[in-house]
C-alpha cells in the first residue's frame, strides 16, 4: 500500500496533465451539478441537510454532521446566485483583473505566498479575505514552517499564529462575506461535514471466511486473486485489549510518527484529529514504528494465511512493507494500487473501514491513472469521490466489491486491484504489503520495468532492487523462478486448449458444433 500511502502522506497537491484535468472536469461537473442541481438558497440546502432525507444524487440524501461549524465566511454555492436580488457576485468584485481565473487557479497563485503576505493581502478586498483564510492553505503553511512542532488550535491559521506568535489572541471567529458565491469552496467545506449516506454503507458482497486452512485460502482466494475478508485470526493479538490511546501515548512517549509529510508525537496527534474538521484530515503511516517502539511489534503478529513473505530475503534492503495507521473518521486512502505488485492485508485493531475495490482491468470512475502509472488523477478527498461518482457503480456489469472491515477483522487485498479506504470511526490499524509464490513473477515484471526509477517504491535503490531480489530469491530457494515460469506456461497452454475445445463443442449437449 505503500503508493497510496506516501500520496496521503504528502499535502495531496494535485499533480494533473491538462489531459487528464479536463477528463475529470468533465466528469465532476455533471455530478456537482446534481448537488446544486435545485438552485435553492443555501438556507434551503442546508435545511435539507439537517433533515437527514435519503434520496439520489441531490442535496436531500446528505445529511450534516452534529459537530459541523457554519459555512466558513458565508461562502453560497453558485447557484444560489440565481436567486439572490442582485447579480452580483463579490467573488468576482473583489478579485479585480483576476476574476476570470478559476478558484483552483487562484489558490494555487495564493499558495506561493507566506503567511504574512497571505494575511496582508487578506485585508485588500472582501473577495481576497475569503480566498486568503481558505484552510488548506494555512495547512500547507504550517506543516512547511513548523514541520510537527506544533499544537492545533481548530484552525490552521489559528494553528499558525499560535506557533508563530504565542503571545498573540487566538480568535477563531470570522467575518461572513455577503453575496460570495463559489462551488469549489462551498465543496470542500461540504465534503468535510458531510455523514456518509446510509446507501455508501449498505453493500456487502465481499466473501467472508473463518477458520479456513491455508491450503483452501490459497485455493479459493489468493491463486485466483480474489478480496475476502477473514474473521476471526486475530484472537491472538495483545494489540486488540491494548491499543487505546492511553496506552499508545504512554508506551510512545516523545516519539515521532510520519504524519503526512511531518513527524509527529502521538499526543500531539490525537489533539489534532479530535479538533480537526477538513475533508483531507491527516492520516498518521508510520513504516518504521516497530523499530521506533519495539513493543508495538510484540503486539500483533502476521496471520497464518500471510505468513510466506519472500522479499524477507533482503533483510534491512527490502522496502517498506508494514504501518500502523492511525486517523480520525473520514481519513483514509484514496483509490491506488499498491506497490511494486505486492499483495496485502490489513487488520483493523480498533474502529472501523470502508472498503471499495476494483478488480485489476477495471479503471473505478473518477480516476485517471497516466499511461506509464506514475501518477493518477482523482477527486482531491474520498467524500467528494462518494458525491460525485459512487452512484456510477450501481449500473455497472462489473461492480466493485464493498464492505465494512470492524475490529478484528482482516482483509486481504490480492495484487493489481484498486482500491479505496475511509475510516468510518477513529479507527488504528496494522497493514502489511508481502510477497508469496503466487504473486512473485509479478513483482519480479514490475520491478524490472524500464520506468522502474519512477514507479518501483518504498526503497532508495529503485534501479538495482530486480538484480537484487532475484539473487536473493535463487541464493534462497534455488530453482523457484525457473519452476514458477514453467507452471506458468503450462497453465497458458492448458488454457489455449481448453478455449479451441470449448470453441467447437456443445458445452450444453455435450456434442461437437458443425459451425467450423
Amino acid at each position: 500500500m505503500r503508493g497510496a500511502k506516501n500520496l496521503i502522506a504528502q499535502t495531496h497537491k494535485r499533480k494533473r496533465n491538462i489531459k487528464q484535468k479536463t477528463a475529470w472536469k468533465k466528469q465532476c461537473s455533471v455530478s456537482r451539478n446534481h448537488i446544486f442541481a435545485s438552485r435553492k438558497p443555501e438556507a434551503d440546502i442546508l435545511h435539507e441537510l439537517e433533515k437527514e432525507k435519503v434520496g439520489d444524487d441531490s442535496a436531500e440524501g446528505f445529511s450534516l454532521k452534529a459537530s459541523a461549524p457554519s459555512n466558513s465566511h458565508g461562502v453560497q454555492p453558485l447557484g444560489n446566485l440565481y436567486f439572490s436580488p442582485s447579480s452580483h457576485n463579490s467573488r468576482n468584485s473583489g478579485l479585480g483583473n483576476l476574476r476570470s481565473l478559476t478558484d483552483e487557479l487562484v489558490l494555487e497563485i495564493l499558495g506561493l505566498l507566506g503567511g504574512t503576505h497571505l494575511g496582508v493581502l487578506s485585508t485588500v478586498s472582501k473577495s481576497l479575505y475569503v480566498f486568503c483564510n481558505h484552510e488548506p492553505l494555512w495547512r500547507n503553511i504550517v506543516l512547511e514552517t513548523c514541520k510537527g512542532g506544533f499544537l492545533f488550535y481548530e484552525t490552521w491559521k489559528s494553528t499558525y499564529v499560535s506557533a508563530i506568535r504565542p503571545s498573540f489572541e487566538i480568535l477563531n471567529s470570522g467575518l461572513n462575506v455577503r453575496d460570495f458565491y463559489s462551488d469549489y469552496l462551498f465543496q470542500s467545506w461540504l465534503c468535510a461535514n458531510l455523514e456518509m449516506k446510509p446507501e455508501w454503507l449498505e453493500r456487502d458482497n465481499i466473501v467472508r471466511a473463518k477458520g479456513i486452512s491455508v491450503e483452501e485460502f490459497v485455493s479459493r482466494f489468493e491463486e485466483p486473486n480474489k478480496p475476502v475478508l477473514l474473521e476471526g485470526c486475530l484472537e491472538n493479538w495483545a494489540a486488540l485489549d491494548k491499543w487505546d490511546r492511553n496506552y499508545l501515548i504512554e508506551l510512545c512517549g516523545n516519539v515521532q510518527f510520519s504524519v503526512g509529510p511531518v513527524e509527529m508525537k502521538l499526543e500531539e496527534y490525537f489533539r489534532y484529529s479530535d479538533l480537526a474538521k477538513e475533508e483531507r484530515p491527516l492520516y498518521l503511516f508510520d513504516p518504521r514504528f516497530a523499530r521506533k517502539v519495539p513493543n508495538l511489534g510484540l503486539d500483533y503478529e502476521v496471520p497464518v494465511y500471510f505468513s510466506e513473505d519472500l522479499f524477507s530475503v533482503l533483510g534491512d534492503e527490502r522496502p517498506d512493507y508494514r504501518w500502523i495507521i492511525i486517523g480520525p473518521a473520514g481519513s483514509g486512502s484514496s483509490f491506488h494500487i499498491d506497490p511494486n505488485s505486492t499483495s496485502a492485508w490489513n487488520a483493523v485493531i480498533k474502529g472501523s473501514k470502508k472498503w471499495i475495490l476494483f478488480p485489476p482491468d477495471v479503471v473505478p470512475p473518477g480516476v485517471h491513472p497516466s499511461p506509464d502509472g506514475v501518477e493518477v488523477a482523482c477527486p482531491v478527498s474520498i467524500i467528494e469521490w462518494f458525491m460525485n461518482f459512487y452512484n456510477e457503480t450501481r449500473s455497472w456489469k462489473k461492480k466493485p466489491i464493498e464492505c465494512v472491515c470492524k475490529a478484528g477483522e482482516v482483509i486481504f487485498v490480492p495484487n493489481g486491484w484498486w482500491h479505496l479506504v475511509i475510516n468510518l470511526e477513529d479507527s488504528i490499524a496494522i497493514t502489511q504489503n508481502f510477497v508469496s509464490r503466487r504473486n512473485l513473477l509479478n513483482v519480479l515484471d514490475f520491478l524490472k520495468k524500464p520506468n522502474a526509477c519512477m514507479i518501483v517504491s518504498g526503497t532508495r535503490d529503485r534501479v538495482n532492487l530486480y538484480e537484487k531480489f532475484k539473487k536473493a530469491i535463487e541464493a534462497s530457494f534455488p530453482g523457484i523462478v525457473d519452476d514458477l515460469l514453467s507452471k506458468a506456461e503450462d497453465k497458458k497452454i492448458q488454457k489455449k486448449k481448453l478455449s479451441f475445445w470449448e470453441s467447437v463443442t456443445d458445452s450444453n449437449a455435450g456434442a461437437f458444433k458443425f459451425s467450423f
